[in-house]
């Protein structure tokens, strides 16, 4: 019996760590990324910084020069022609959502695909959200290393975790509630229908993609940036396939929220 309990808690810690490495945006697998003489030069940037530690959003993005929602938006996305309409929390998480809502606008996520689904042998996440996925003679296989590429720029935006502590004013920035040995919830919990940020291992690394929670995933509260959350539109999140598509998103309500640097 002891042994049994053992195999089956050792089962789930290893589902667990292969879950996790879905919501990883390709940087954090540098090896793969630096080598691949097709990488494109954003990725090769990221990577190299994630392997180094040395780029967070407030040495690459100052805060200052992110932008900011200051209250509530609606979004509707649009997959498989049905709307899935998504409250964005600009309270609980100004830049991550100001971020996401100002790409919204920009078109960035029309036409890109879901190109991470896990929903065996539980419903996890569906992410998409990669801008290399607008190129048709992009590799699928390789979708989900990058990054949006600010055009007035012409370097990635970065933004930094951002999780606010369930009760506190202020939101925690740039360390997972471990590492700020903050025990408990957050705000923004990883209820089933969260949006939420993927990143690569370093905390500041989020860019442009994102994922569902197709499930209550608690175990992921304090570690990933939760944003938003699917108010109608559930059961189209739930009919989401690897490959599909998002047709369409738009800011409906709250844009002028938002607020540029």
């Amino acid at each position: 019996m002891f042994n049994a309990s053992l195999r089956s808690q050792g089962s789930r810690l290893l589902l667990l760590v292969a879950l996790l490495g879905f919501l990883m945006v390709g940087c954090a697998q540098p090896s793969a990324s630096l080598t691949d003489p097709g990488a494109s030069t954003e990725t090769t940037e990221t990577t190299t910084a994630a392997e180094t530690g040395t780029i967070t959003a407030q040495s690459s993005n100052p805060m200052s020069e992110l932008p900011r929602l200051e209250g509530p938006a609606t979004v509707v996305m649009t997959v498989k022609g049905e709307p899935i309409t998504i409250a964005i929390d600009g309270d609980a998480a100004p830049i991550t959502a100001g971020n996401f809502v100002d790409l919204v606008q920009r078109g960035v996520y029309d036409g890109l695909m879901f190109h991470r689904v896990v929903t065996q042998p539980e419903p996890f996440v569906a992410q998409g959200g990669d801008p290399q996925g607008k190129d048709p003679n992009f590799p699928e296989s390789r979708l989900g290393t990058g990054n949006f590429v600010n055009p007035d720029t012409g370097k990635p935006r970065y933004i930094p975790l951002e999780i606010t502590p369930a009760g506190a004013s202020e939101p925690l920035y740039s360390k997972t509630f471990p590492d700020a040995r903050i025990s408990g919830p957050p705000a923004l919990p990883h209820t089933r229908g969260a949006i939420a940020m993927a990143r690569s291992q370093m905390p500041d690394s989020a860019s442009s993609q994102f994922y569902f929670a197709l499930a209550d995933l608690a175990f992921l509260d304090g570690n990933y940036a939760v944003f938003g959350y699917v108010t109608e539109g559930m059961d189209v999140v739930d009919s989401i396939a690897q490959g599909d598509r998002i047709e369409s998103a738009i800011v409906t309500a709250g844009a002028e929220n938002l607020k540029q640097p």
